[in-house]
């Protein structure tokens, strides 16, 4: 693994809000991560995340037009909490170490991790945000995006718009079908170059969740896989969204709480204690 990042990348991530990292895994740890991944997937039936019935493919509440949203991805939210092998690869100690290292924190959390399977002919992702989605408020939280086929222009590749979480805010404007609708919001940004990041298969993106972001259609009869997880940095509090948060967990948390379940959202990586 390609855990050591370099001077120019946390420049450039600190700078863009994104950065690529060619070849993270090895072509023996690409092999494992898929085969691991793939397991727990088959594992879950479709249910897309634990204590909760909706299956891929339905409505989750925010996306209300499963028929459009459906085409988009195939979404498998806390596949750590279902498998073991996913949570191995999770809880890896080093990947941690390179989150709290972009986000500039000494201890991070795991907020969920998530498949996301462009099936053949899917449709774009259009331009949205992560962190307006969660359950809480940090300019510095962040996700990894790892490749498990390659990524190209014509199956799906990212896009990122440079430097755009350096103004967004929190407020959560949703996905849109229209691939302009974050401009509505966002018009300054309207006229600033995307850069696209396709990769091969094992390369892996991290990305500030207010990194303006999307993905093309897969205009392929293949799949195009990945694997993602998303950081909290430590001693974040609840901010009222209650997101992938169990109901069980839900209803013992007033605004304000810390979310500091190490049962819901681990702490992966602590600086104090390497």
């Amino acid at each position: 693994m390609k855990h050591q990042l370099t001077a120019e990348q946390i420049e450039s991530y600190q700078q863009n809000g994104f950065v690529v990292i060619e070849d993270f895994l090895s072509a023996e740890e690409l092999e494992h991560w898929r085969k691991t991944v793939m397991c727990a997937v088959a594992n879950r039936k479709g249910q897309k995340m634990p204590g909760k019935e909706i299956k891929v493919g339905e409505s989750d509440g925010i996306n209300e037009d499963a028929a459009y949203y459906g085409k988009v991805f195939d979404q498998l939210l806390n596949l750590w909490q279902t498998d073991a092998g996913v949570k191995e690869l999770m809880f890896d100690e080093r990947i941690g170490e390179m989150a709290a290292t972009l986000a500039g924190t000494d201890n991070i959390r795991i907020w969920h991790d998530q498949a996301l399977f462009k099936r053949p002919w899917a449709n774009p992702t259009s331009w949205h945000l992560d962190t307006p989605f969660w359950s809480f408020s940090d300019r510095k939280a962040l996700s990894i995006w790892i490749a498990l086929d390659d990524a190209t222009y014509e199956n799906g590749c990212l896009y990122f718009i440079p430097g755009s979480f350096h103004q967004t805010e929190f407020e959560n404007k949703g996905i849109g079908k229209n691939m302009d609708s974050i401009f509505e919001v966002y018009p300054q940004f309207l006229k600033v170059n995307s850069v696209a990041a396709p990769m091969k298969a094992g390369s892996c993106s991290f990305h500030n969740g207010l990194t303006i972001h999307g993905a093309g259609a897969n205009m392929t009869s293949g799949f195009r896989r990945a694997m993602t997880c998303a950081y909290m940095p430590d001693g974040n509090v609840f901010n009222g969204q209650a997101n992938i948060l169990p109901d069980e967990y839900l209803h013992t948390l007033k605004i304000g709480d810390t979310l500091n379940s190490d049962e819901q959202n681990p702490l992966i990586y602590s600086r104090a204690k390497k």
